[in-house]
């Protein structure tokens, strides 16, 4: 096991995982990352709503697709004439560029979802750099399992989704005050992404246990103290998560190709669940 940053850790609260797994070697691609994208200021944060947790996320899975009229749709940039041209020559057009500008839309959908404030309003979480690592790991297992269904293109497409994360964790990692040993704390990070993608994937296999998907979400997520059930307190919100989880992949799993490799969609949203019932 690598040498953990014990400083860096405890000033951040960082409480690492106990999941074994094997490292898998990553293969370096150039491209050309969004700042804007990897850093996404969160709105101001609104007065917190009080949410019946029993009564969310048990609606019917259903396609997280954006419509062809959704102004949240990003499309392929069209040019004509010469640019293109140059653009085609400069292979702009070309599957891996395709393949990168898609995976940079992917992330901005997962990085809109964990930065807003609501998911931390819904779930009773406090919004620390645990938390909210903790919250990206999970959206990038979503997406990364769903694209896995798509064969060797969606672990290609996969496989630049994750150096586009990497990126944006060592900014936040840096913005959160860690400038010694930083490679070092990054190796850390990626052990423990591997180490939960690892027990989500466990965790929804046809033989595991019942509760095993909800004692994992509480020791990656909720959990301060490694213990590996939750206690009574954060019960609720933990079995909530758990729904949350089970219908966000079913959703993904309803998906189409073309929105996933695109990235015209949207996780379920969370602003709902205050006021009334969630998307069906």
């Amino acid at each position: 096991m690598l040498p953990r940053c014990s400083r860096a850790l405890a000033s951040l609260k960082y409480v690492t995982q106990r999941n074994h797994f094997h490292c898998v070697s990553r293969q370096s691609y150039a491209m050309s990352f969004s700042s804007s994208a990897a850093a996404v200021a969160p709105a101001p944060t609104p007065a917190k709503q009080m949410v019946n947790l029993d009564k969310l996320f048990w609606s019917k899975p259903c396609s997280l697709a954006l419509a062809p009229d959704s102004p949240h749709r990003i499309g392929e940039p069209h040019y004509e004439g010469v640019k293109r041209l140059i653009l085609k020559l400069m292979l702009f057009y070309s599957k891996q560029s395709k393949s990168i500008r898609g995976a940079n839309v992917i992330y901005r959908r997962v990085v809109a979802q964990v930065d807003k404030p609501t998911i931390y309003d819904v779930f009773n979480m406090e919004k620390t750099f645990r938390v909210t690592f903790s919250l990206l790991v999970l959206h990038m297992w979503f997406v990364l399992r769903r694209l896995k269904e798509e064969g060797k293109e969606g672990v290609e497409l996969g496989q630049y989704l994750y150096e586009i994360y990497n990126h944006d964790v060592e900014l936040r990692v840096s913005k959160a005050g860690v400038n010694l040993l930083l490679s070092k704390w990054m190796k850390e990070l990626e052990k423990i992404f591997y180490g939960n993608i690892v027990a989500y994937d466990a965790a929804m296999l046809p033989e595991a246990k019942q509760d095993e998907l909800q004692n994992v979400i509480w020791r990656n997520i909720f959990s301060d103290d490694g213990t590996s059930k939750p206690d009574a307190t954060a019960l609720r919100a933990v079995q909530a998560m758990t729904r949350y989880v089970r219908r966000e992949v079913s959703c993904l799993s309803l998906t189409d190709k073309e929105a996933m490799f695109s990235g015209n969609f949207m996780f379920s949203p969370l602003e709902t669940t205050a006021s009334g019932p969630l998307r069906k």
